[in-house]
């Protein structure tokens, strides 16, 4: 069966840091992979994307210096470092993967979505 899971949420405390992970269980390669995440009442917003054949990564001005996205494509996995959390930054995350490969922090260029994972800063 094809799908992707997040894990690592959490709740922690403003300044700290959390790491998602993302594992693509069934799916060959991608074309792109990206984070999201989505605050209650607001639109769901690309944080972070990743070209895994290229290397390239893209991020919001929002966490840009403070989260890093990486993959590792021997295990098929998708990871985000997210240091030096903010309140704001509480959302729903979820991993998103593309075999179109445009328009990396766009929601509609994504086919493959996982289920969401938690993560609560508190201040």
């Amino acid at each position: 069966q094809e799908q992707l899971v997040e894990s690592g949420g959490g709740s922690v405390q403003a300044g700290g840091s959390l790491r998602l992970s993302c594992a693509a269980v069934g799916y060959n390669s991608f074309t792109s992979m990206g984070w999201f995440r989505q605050a209650p009442g607001k639109e769901r917003e690309g944080v972070a994307a990743i070209y895994p054949n290229l290397g390239s990564t893209y991020y919001s001005d929002s966490v840009k210096g403070r989260f890093t996205i990486s993959r590792d494509n021997a295990k098929n996995a998708l990871y985000l470092q997210m240091n030096s959390l903010k309140p704001e930054d509480t959302a729903i995350y979820y991993c998103a993967a593309s075999r179109w490969g445009k328009y990396p922090l766009r929601s509609d260029a994504y086919t493959y979505w996982g289920q969401g994972t938690q993560v609560t800063v508190s201040s």
